[in-house]
């Protein structure tokens, strides 16, 4: 199927690794141009090399610190003309109400929560005249409501109302808003806490993988199948699906 996306400029937050990075493989070999924005420079840059070796599209790469107003507006004045915003940048961390303090509850409602808000508020000027489209990689916690991730429950539903109340208004626009709740993931972050369970649990990090047989399908997601997700919905052939957050946990909600 050709999803129509050829020649689109999408700008991708996150795109250094994980779904971000898939996300923006994806969208390369649709034809799309890039913007790759996170942090790491020097990630960003590696991510860039490899998808120019394979396609044929333009990738920029933009160094920034979304959690920073003053970045997210440099990153609008550069890239005035965009077709699709993919919001992806942020990690939440895990813990229970009294576990999160309020310096650690903060930034990471700056990166994710409130970056999000202020990438889809600095964008929307460009996005309206080219009728563009917003996708949010949300999370699935958004509607488990987990006391143990409350931070990131909290937060992720949060942004599924935003995502929905903002698509309401966008549509005199012409323009789209959808959001992504993905369940597990196989990303390094999600390693990295299955890890950290495992050696609460057992005693025994390297025992990790004993929690995939809990999960659907015995696994967790793969990035790629998150990212097909995203240029779908982010195409013209979707083109009548706005205010839709779309659960992607294999069935376990």
């Amino acid at each position: 199927m050709d999803l129509q996306l050829s020649g689109k400029l999408a700008l991708v937050t996150g795109a250094s690794k994980g779904i971000g990075r898939a996300t923006a493989t994806t969208l390369a070999e649709e034809g799309c141009n890039l913007v790759l924005v996170s942090r790491d420079l020097a990630a960003l840059n590696k991510v860039a090399e490899a998808i120019s070796l394979r396609f044929s599209g333009s990738v920029r790469t933009f160094a920034a610190d979304l959690s920073k107003q003053d970045a997210i507006e440099r990153l609008a004045t550069e890239f005035g003309e965009l077709d699709i915003l993919v919001n992806n940048a942020g990690a939440i961390p895990p813990g229970g109400v009294l576990a999160i303090d309020n310096a650690a509850w903060r930034a990471a409602w700056d990166l994710k929560v409130f970056g999000y808000i202020s990438m889809c508020r600095a964008l929307y000027p460009s996005l309206k005249k080219r009728k563009g489209v917003i996708v949010n990689i949300i999370g699935a916690a958004g509607e488990r409501l987990d006391p143990g991730y409350i931070t990131g429950s909290t937060g992720n539903a949060a942004l599924m109302a935003f995502t929905k109340s903002l698509a309401k208004g966008a549509a005199k626009d012409g323009m789209r808003v959808v959001g992504i709740n993905p369940g597990p993931v196989a990303t390094d972050r999600l390693q990295t806490m299955m890890r950290g369970r495992a050696k609460a649990q057992f005693g025994d990090e390297s025992r990790w993988e004993e929690f995939l047989s809990s999960m659907s399908f015995g696994r967790a997601a793969a990035p790629e199948e998150i990212a097909s997700a995203v240029a779908f919905l982010a195409s013209p052939r979707s083109g009548y699906t706005s205010g839709t957050i779309l659960t992607i946990d294999g069935a376990a909600s």
